[in-house]
């Protein structure tokens, strides 16, 4: 009988044992679920966090700064701290909360100036720097994978301080990486309720770190837009005011027949021209090519055409106007700037032009032979150093004035580098010889004319290649 009813209880327990295992296999997926449900919270707060964050515009500093925040109140820790690698190959922290412990133990002397928990905070945690291969956040930047120290009193990284209240008992730290862009390392150290971290807190801290490199590179990328829109401005800006201080016009004076081009290779360039009446027969013409590109460029290119404007008119010699000139600008020339400038002076009443020259292009004069009735193209020089290189006590005592006749039919071409070094696609540049046989072709031309063909024959060399220098042309007929 007994065996019996042994036989029916087992029976009845076989039955009932695949039931039970089946609740608590339920009950175990439920408790995963709400884990899941939990972690997946936690991580959606910490998205609100960042895009709250990124919506007020933070400064970089501060958006570190809600980073550690979020992280302790998603992770439970009671401490967290955000590392990131300097230039010299050491890892320092950028960010902290809580009572983060140092990495390394606390120099004696250290501890005697503290004397409180936040200047001992300020003082060592924003301070500390190690190399990139140290500890558990050197492991993590080795590697690229997080670390789970659940307890930290068997792993001998961590540092043991003297200090209870900086006792390690359980640490994670995760790599901050957005694809192939590294931003630190984010650790959290010791949990509210004292427990060790387990590997849920792991993924956990892993998703939030994943969140918080997303939102550290949408905000450099943001940054990097804000930035170039404001740099875009100020090339606009600068661009204009360039534009305004060209000629707007030439002067209109009877017997000279004048043309000016100038394209930037970029949106602010480095080239000057200008032409002004010194009388009613006499005028100048400048054209200047100033080192570098960009705003410094265009900001001094504005300094020198001032000066020049002030200068000319107390000179008949165009080398003692350079010569002033270069006084002038000796103190706004920063190491390494200069300005090359050929200045003319053009006497209609003496039938001749007069320049000096700061170490520029040599100028062009096309004339017609009077015996052959055939143009002759020359490239006439003098001597003279570029402003900005020399004192100018060696400057005046090199520079030197030359003059040519200028009569009715000659034309005189001044111009930058970058119209006879314009390179095509093998290299090779348009040269001076190929400047003076278009001349020579468009002699008979107006001052317009001939510019025009004189670009066309660069465009038409360089094929495709981008301009690669500033282009400045001056064309001067005397009709």
């Amino acid at each position: 009988m007994f065996l019996v009813f042994l036989g029916i209880l087992l029976g009845v327990l076989a039955m009932l044992l695949p039931l039970y295992r089946a609740q608590k296999q339920a009950e175990r997926l439920e408790e995963d679920k709400q884990q899941v449900e939990q972690e997946r919270e936690l991580v959606v707060d910490f998205m609100h966090h960042m895009v709250e964050a990124l919506g007020e515009g933070p400064t970089q500093g501060e958006l570190r700064q809600r980073i550690v925040h979020a992280a302790i109140l998603c992770s439970g820790a009671l401490s967290a701290a955000l590392f990131e690698r300097t230039g010299d190959g050491n890892m320092r922290s950028v960010a902290v909360e809580g009572l983060f412990p140092p990495h390394r133990p606390l120099p004696p002397a250290a501890r005697e100036k503290l004397t409180t928990r936040a200047k001992f905070i300020e003082q060592v945690l924003r301070s500390e720097a190690f190399p990139d291969n140290e500890g558990v956040v050197g492991a993590v930047v080795q590697t690229g994978k997080g670390q789970l120290i659940a307890d930290a009193a068997v792993d001998d990284r961590i540092v043991r301080h003297d200090d209870p209240a900086l006792k390690v008992r359980s640490v994670i730290a995760v790599p901050v990486q957005f694809r192939d862009e590294f931003f630190g390392v984010l650790a959290v150290a010791n949990s509210a309720d004292g427990s060790p971290f387990t590997g849920t807190d792991f993924s956990l801290m892993q998703s939030l770190a994943e969140q918080a490199a997303l939102a550290l590179h949408n905000a450099r990328f943001l940054n990097y837009q804000i930035e170039k829109k404001q740099i875009d401005l100020d090339l606009s800006l600068a661009s204009g005011i360039q534009q305004m201080l060209l000629p707007e016009s030439m002067p209109k004076i009877d017997g000279l027949d004048i043309d000016a081009r100038y394209s930037p290779a970029q949106k602010v360039g480095g080239d000057l021209y200008d032409v002004f009446a010194l009388t009613p027969r006499r005028i100048g013409v400048a054209v200047a090519d100033v080192s570098g590109k960009g705003i410094p460029a265009s900001l001094l290119m504005a300094i020198c055409r001032t000066s020049l404007r002030q200068i000319a008119p107390r000179h008949d010699s165009p080398a003692q106007t350079l010569t002033e000139l270069n006084r002038a600008l000796g103190g706004n020339l920063s190491n390494g700037m200069y300005i090359t400038m050929l200045y003319a002076v053009i006497d209609l009443d003496a039938g001749n032009v007069t320049f000096a020259r700061a170490g520029h292009e040599l100028p062009l004069l096309s004339r017609r032979n009077a015996l052959t009735g055939v143009p002759d193209e020359s490239f006439v020089g003098s001597e003279g150093m570029s402003l900005g290189m020399v004192p100018d006590e060696i400057f005046g005592a090199v520079i030197e004035d030359r003059t040519e006749p200028f009569a009715a039919g000659d034309f005189l071409i001044l111009y930058t580098d970058g119209i006879t070094e314009a390179p095509n696609d093998e290299a090779k540049e348009f040269s001076n010889d190929r400047l003076a046989d278009t001349v020579r072709t468009l002699h008979s031309r107006s001052a317009r004319e001939l510019n025009d063909g004189i670009l066309e024959s660069v465009h038409r060399f360089t094929g495709d290649e981008p301009q690669r220098d500033d282009f400045t042309l001056v064309a001067v007929k005397h009709t």
